[in-house]
């Protein structure tokens, strides 16, 4: 618990800085702030929002690693859940999506991102969308109340993802669905990499393997999982250095490690037939 109180507080205070940032500074390195990761201009993990409906310039701060809103089937009347909704990017998009008749719900728990989407919003003069303060690991949102949950590179910075699983079956409806974009590794990272604490904060030394995300989904009773899309990322040799020699370098790109971006589709059953108890009480 120790460890993870600690990967939490490294990670609101990190986000808290990204908050009050350009979205220039933010993809200048690998983790969204240039102190990190050395100098240069590397989007290595974003993807273009700038052509779809809804988007605000004033609200991606270029932290995403994928498009999840893309991929999650939201239609008009829907209410949808953002975890981990920063300045607010998806939120507005999914709002797009979702119209008057829905509403859109962004979770947050730095509450410089939780003020920066606000603002947003009000600018936007969007009624229907709302930002609360929270831990996706508890969310602060009753249950089966969700048509739709997205999220956009932010499960990788949770310590127990078998928790904030638990917690998206929770809360959406029955036969509701989620659309999630991550980080995920195939093969192992050097393991200094894993001591290094900007680099969980960066997304990539708190992602786990593939298959094991995979199976968390399913233990938690999804079902009709689908991987939407599959991207490789790219880690510039300059940002490596900040971690290793040439040689690791060199030996780091001929080992087998993947690190990807994933958008994983998972519907929740209409019915559960499991006869557990309430998700997320460990009795599954």
């Amino acid at each position: 618990m120790e460890k993870e109180a600690s990967i939490k507080a490294l990670v609101k205070e990190k986000y808290t800085s990204i908050a009050t940032q350009s979205t220039e500074q933010n993809v200048a390195s690998c983790c969204g702030a240039t102190a990190c990761c050395g100098e240069g201009t590397y989007t290595i993990m974003a993807d273009d929002y700038s052509s779809l409906e809804g988007y605000n310039p004033d609200a991606d701060l270029g932290l995403g690693c994928g498009l999840p809103t893309e991929f999650a089937k939201i239609k008009s009347g829907d209410t949808v859940i953002d975890l981990g909704s920063g300045a607010g990017n998806d939120a507005f998009i999914a709002r797009r999506l979702t119209g008057e008749a829905g509403k859109v719900i962004g979770i947050d728990f730095t509450e410089a991102m939780i003020n920066k989407a606000r603002a947003n919003a009000e600018k936007l003069g969007l009624n229907n969308v709302e930002f609360r303060q929270g831990d996706i690991e508890s969310m602060p949102v009753t249950s089966n109340y969700a048509d739709v949950i997205v999220s956009n590179c932010v499960l990788n910075l949770v310590p127990n993802k078998y928790k904030v699983i638990s917690e998206i079956f929770r809360v959406l409806k029955p036969g509701g669905h989620f659309s999630i974009s991550d980080i995920v590794l195939e093969g192992e990272l050097p393991a200094k990499w894993k001591e290094v604490a900007e680099l969980y904060a960066g997304c990539v030394s708190g992602a786990i393997q593939k298959q094991v995300y995979l199976e968390i989904i399913e233990a938690a009773g999804f079902t009709n999982i689908i991987i939407q899309k599959d991207k490789t990322i790219q880690i510039p040799d300059s940002i490596l250095a900040n971690y290793m020699d040439a040689a690791a370098i060199e030996a780091f790109k001929q080992s087998n490690t993947r690190i990807t971006s994933i958008t994983v589709y998972a519907e929740k059953p209409a019915k559960d037939d499991r006869e557990c108890c309430e998700p997320g009480s460990g009795c599954c």
